[in-house]
């Protein structure tokens, strides 16, 4: 249930998530790290659960970042693993929640090819739906995303003064996802990590104390609590600033 306080008319559209402290969180019991992934399946779906109540269109999760490929091999191997299970046993209860499946990142570049089937299979089944666009960021980095969008631009041989943003745009992953309104990141860490750089250049960033494996959807309704509190300016002055700054001047 949306809490009564929250404004249905300024739910943001995007919300993109930084899913930190599995880690932690399995450390702090004297459980694996692995046990820590596995925790944070309930805490997505139910912050999946909470992202379709408020009416968010698009919702976006860090699932494993390009550095991430640096981490101990049998972790890395489960997080495989784990993945293309969670798609096997999840993907069709999204699509009868009406949620369409996207992924961004550098799929062919080590990732297994039984896990790239998974994401295909995936996002077949759930093209035609009209719901909320749930992107998995995986084997993602923002660095990657732009050398890989300048790449593309520079093999079209577009000339370098017709090179603009939109063009940077129209190259990303999927030039179809607009840019974040709000970006939380868990666990305590106060870090970007190299997460959708181009698209939260305006985003508003709420950052908390609490472990992935804990989050739920009410932490997601805290985050456009506090995002409903904040003006967003975009560079520029918001219209009650603006008014009183031209009066003050007139």
């Amino acid at each position: 249930m949306v809490p009564a306080d929250l404004d249905p008319t300024r739910v943001p559209v995007h919300v993109a998530l930084v899913m930190d402290g599995n880690g932690r969180w399995a450390e702090q019991r004297g459980l694996k790290r692995t046990d820590g992934h596995a925790a944070g399946e309930e805490a997505l779906f139910d912050t999946v659960e909470g992202a379709l109540d408020l009416g968010i269109e698009w919702l976006t999760v860090y699932a494993f970042s390009t550095e991430n490929w640096k981490r101990p091999p049998d972790e890395v191997r489960y997080l495989m693993g784990f993945n293309e299970s969670i798609l096997r046993r999840r993907r069709d209860e999204l699509h009868e929640r009406n949620v369409r499946m996207r992924f961004v990142g550098r799929r062919g570049w080590r990732v297994p090819k039984r896990l790239v089937r998974r994401m295909d299979e995936s996002i077949e089944l759930t093209r035609a739906n009209t719901g909320m666009t749930f992107t998995i960021a995986f084997n993602y980095g923002g660095r990657a995303e732009i050398v890989d969008a300048v790449q593309a631009i520079v093999a079209e041989g577009v000339p370098a003064d017709k090179i603009t943003e939109a063009t940077i745009r129209r190259h990303l992953y999927d030039p179809e996802m607009p840019d974040p309104d709000l970006m939380v990141r868990t666990s305590g860490e106060y870090r970007i990590s190299n997460y959708l750089l181009w698209e939260i250049a305006y985003s508003e960033l709420v950052f908390t104390e609490v472990l992935w494996p804990d989050f739920r959807r009410e932490h997601l309704f805290d985050a456009v609590r506090e995002y409903q509190q904040r003006t967003r300016r975009f560079g520029g002055l918001d219209a009650e600033r603006d008014r009183k700054r031209r009066s003050r001047s007139g």
